[in-house]
């Protein structure tokens, strides 16, 4: 049987030598130009370098790989880990049978073969141009907050941007978790290619987007005004409160009107306060509060129920070189000049006095406005009008009409039982100390302490002291120490 094809086929087909024998693969010059299947099919594919973006459709989906169509003579793979640049993602999330993607060629053939793609690098070389080009026109870029690191946040913007803890609002944020999977604005405050670094403020663009409304608040908050707030944060210098659209500061001078050691003793975040408000600056952007002028003023409640010449009880806190400090009340505290603490000569405040020691005391100086009180023993011992308060305590009947203390058989007795039933109240032993395992009882405070009238009355030989030995007025001596006596 010849191996010729029947001449009918051989005019058609054009490809076969004198003898009729067929020329594989050869196709007519007419139709393709004189070349080869292989050729012809050849050119139908797309020619690929390493480095290079290419566009396909996803046609296989594994969970360690997607394998996608790009028209190259295989398949290119996409390892599950170019993919995206969240970790541990299922590539099922990130791309869908069908979907075209654009991805960039890692090689066009690895150790098995195989044409190896990646879907991240190809964002991460798109998204690097857009980027740039957003930083230029100092716009916002948009994206999902994809994972909590030490210090701050993961955006996916096309890349790894790091939003650090201290920019996601106007004031700085504990807790991250919440933000995860929610989309987030933000400025492009650096950007490092070489680095492959993007650090990211979301606090800029909520100031820039609020700037109009911060605007129309810091206009509308006048200063005296009273605002409800809501503590923020607590430093060393102060604490921050919400006021519902800015934060202010209530500095720790203006948190109390007693002496502060750290703001969080006053104050915690999360309390909600009321503050008045003490200067707004327009142009710093800035609110100054203050706790205290909420609150009564200890010194002008102070100076309203008591009077000079009036005597009150009192606690030695600290002995001073020219004198004593007696506290007379919540936060107030006197001087008594060592010239006051006795009708003969002292030395040294310790020769009369002793800290935590109570005493009476008379008032011969109120200055509220320097917040100043000056106090004498030496008069008190010589008897006088007692404070409104202190006769509550100690029964009507042991002062005349003009209050003066006049005692009585029972006297010491009930005065003893009144200080003891107030320290009772108050949880309080009867030397003023916190008492521990339960109040001390009213029989306890009696026992304890001596006779009230004891402080009141001035004993004979006090009141003969020798002419020689008389200091100058009460006043020029604690004038003179002024300088040494730090304002209450």
């Amino acid at each position: 049987m010849s191996d010729l094809i029947a001449t009918p086929h051989q005019e058609p087909m054009g490809s076969f030598d004198a003898e009729g024998n067929y020329i594989p693969r050869k196709i007519i010059d007419d139709d393709l130009g004189g070349i080869s299947i292989d050729e012809a099919y050849d050119a139908t594919m797309v020619s690929v370098e390493d480095g290079q973006l290419v566009e396909g459709t996803v046609v296989k989906v594994d969970q360690d790989e997607v394998l996608l169509d790009i028209g190259y003579k295989s398949e290119g793979v996409i390892p599950s880990r170019e993919l995206s640049i969240r970790n541990d993602v299922n590539p099922d999330e990130v791309v869908k049978l069908g979907e075209r993607i654009e991805a960039l060629v890692l090689t066009k053939e690895d150790k098995e073969g195989r044409l190896l793609l990646s879907k991240k690098r190809a964002q991460y070389e798109r998204a690097w141009g857009s980027i740039e080009d957003k930083k230029e026109a100092d716009e916002p870029v948009e994206g999902l907050c994809i994972e909590v690191v030490k210090g701050g946040l993961i955006m996916d913007i096309g890349l790894r941007g790091f939003l650090p803890a201290s920019l996601v609002e106007l004031r700085r944020v504990r807790d991250l978790q919440p933000y995860v999977g929610q989309t987030l604005s933000a400025k492009i405050i650096e950007l490092d290619k070489n680095r492959n670094n993007v650090v990211l403020s979301r606090r800029a663009w909520l100031e820039e987007t609020q700037k109009e409304q911060r605007e129309d608040f810091l206009h509308n908050l006048k200063p005296g005004e009273r605002r409800k707030g809501v503590v923020s944060s607590v430093v060393n210098f102060g604490a921050f409160v919400d006021l519902g659209g800015m934060d202010g500061l209530v500095h720790v001078s203006e948190l109390s009107w007693k002496h502060v050691d750290h703001p969080g003793s006053i104050v915690a975040v999360g309390d909600e306060i009321d503050v008045q408000v003490l200067e707004v600056d327009l142009d710093r952007e800035r609110i100054s509060l203050s706790l205290k002028a909420t609150q009564q003023d200890p010194w002008q409640e102070f100076a309203t129920n008591h009077q000079v010449g009036e005597l009150v009880y009192g606690r030695v806190t600290k002995l001073v070189p020219f004198g004593s400090f007696v506290q007379v009340g919540d936060g107030i505290e006197g001087l008594v000049h060592i010239s006051e603490m006795s009708a003969h000569h002292v030395d040294l405040p310790e020769q009369v006095v002793t800290p935590g020691e109570e005493l009476w005391v008379k008032i011969i100086d109120l200055d509220l406005q320097r917040r100043r009180i000056s106090l004498s023993i030496k008069q008190a011992a010589e008897g006088g009008i007692v404070a409104a308060e202190y006769q509550e305590h100690f029964g009507e009947h042991a002062y005349d009409d003009e209050g003066n203390y006049i005692g009585g058989d029972d006297a010491t007795s009930e005065g003893q039982e009144a200080w003891a039933e107030l320290y009772a109240e108050q949880g309080l032993t009867p030397a003023g100390e916190p008492v521990e395992d339960g109040a001390a009882t009213a029989e306890a405070a009696v026992a304890a302490e001596a006779p009230v009238a004891e402080a009141v009355e001035a004993p004979a030989e006090v009141a003969e002291a020798p002419a020689e030995v008389a200091e100058a007025p009460a006043e020029a001596a604690v004038e003179a120490a002024a300088e040494e006596v730090p304002e209450a």
